[in-house]
């Protein structure tokens, strides 16, 4: 398929679904700290004591960061796109929990925000908050019921964590204007580095953690998707799986992606969890993102995985038939984190995001090409 090069617009494609995904979005530890209500900063970190270290760091990386910030602040350039853009739902993974609580899980690394920062999602208009993932439990379940009652209560809709397995299990779902239904079903698997322990049960709050990529996990995924689902429904899958560097895909992720899309009737797989974009297939006409890569984190400043240009950041901008749930066509936008902020990619790297995709999506058939303002499209078949 040859994508149009053209600006994306609401209006383009008559009785179609603009969405608009991203991967990690961690917005706790150096980040809560610059924003208006920073929590405690302690951490518990065999190196790093205080999330403050996080914000000099990023400082010496970049340059000087202002503090109490306005909630916009984090989003940057990615506000103008997404005005433009204008989708008709806006999902990301959410990887902090939102919390004041101290409980801390002996894990490491652990991710918080304070509660009263929640405005920096709402300004951003963000409808739902994947939290099927590694941090979200970082601070127990006391700390996952604070965070689907802070999300909640700001109008922010949830999917693959909940207050039991029910709960959990149940998709987040919107009502898209002139095009249905949209459903999200979300879910996590250990390769992310999900504890098993995690898992929600039947009175327990947790994750939807998936047991495994077998048939009977697809069929048990089935049928619960059957019995949600209503004619003219869009459904979309979001995995948090695998690690977070390297571009391999393993053959049991791609038969489980196939899989939801033949079996269980997905129209859209949208994966997180790798530290930067990984490939990209367009399957039965339907789209998997294999790995979204993080969108914003306050990992500036620290070394190690350079070549994986962590610091590059996509916004992905699929459009969707409405009545067949085929995908039209796949916009994206770079951009580059600095000073914990979205800034529009240079040239050179929308060239390097350019030629990478290609490399790593090539296989899957999908080839990526760039525009005269800087966005990229997807073309395949």
């Amino acid at each position: 398929m040859t994508a149009p090069q053209a600006q994306v617009t609401e209006t383009k494609t008559p009785s179609s679904a603009l969405l608009f995904f991203c991967g990690d979005v961690m917005l706790g530890r150096g980040i809560d700290q610059i924003l208006a209500h920073p929590g405690d900063p302690r951490l518990h970190e065999p190196l790093v004591h205080s999330a403050i270290e996080y914000v000099e760091l990023a400082e010496a990386a970049n340059g000087p960061i202002p503090r109490a910030v306005a909630p916009d602040y984090i989003w940057g350039d990615a506000l103008a796109e997404l005005a433009q853009a204008k989708p008709h739902a806006r999902i990301i993974n959410l990887e902090t929990s939102v919390t004041t609580s101290a409980a801390y899980a002996p894990k490491g690394i652990n991710y918080k925000m304070n509660p009263a920062n929640v405005a920096c999602l709402t300004t951003a208009g963000i409808d739902c908050c994947v939290l099927g993932n590694n941090h979200v439990l970082d601070f127990g379940r006391g700390g996952l019921a604070e965070t689907l009652e802070t999300l909640h209560g700001a109008g922010v809709k949830t999917a693959g964590a909940g207050r039991s397995a029910a709960e959990a299990q149940a998709p987040a779902i919107f009502n898209l204007t002139a095009s249905g239904r949209l459903l999200v079903f979300a879910f996590g698997h250990s390769s992310s580095g999900i504890p098993r322990s995690w898992a929600a049960g039947p009175d327990t709050p947790g994750i939807d953690l998936l047991p495994d990529f077998s048939e009977r996990t697809l069929t048990n995924i089935a049928r619960r998707v059957s019995e949600a689902r209503q004619a003219g429904d869009l459904l979309v899958a979001s995995l948090h799986w695998g690690g977070n560097w390297g571009y391999e895909i393993a053959d049991a992720e791609c038969a489980f992606a196939h899989g939801l899309i033949d079996g269980a009737g997905f129209d859209l797989i949208h994966g997180h969890s790798s530290h930067h974009p990984k490939a990209i297939e367009v399957y039965h006409d339907r789209l998997i993102l294999y790995g979204c890569g993080d969108f914003l984190n306050d990992y500036e400043g620290i070394s190690g995985y350079e070549e994986f240009r962590g610091d590059l950041s996509l916004m992905y901008l699929p459009r969707l038939s409405a009545t067949t749930g085929r995908l039209i066509e796949l916009c994206l936008v770079p951009f580059r984190v600095a000073q914990f902020r979205l800034h529009p990619a240079s040239p050179a790297d929308t060239i390097w995001l350019r030629r990478k995709l290609g490399t790593i999506s090539g296989p899957f058939g999908v080839r990526v090409e760039p525009d005269a303002d800087g966005r990229l499209w997807a073309h395949w078949g």
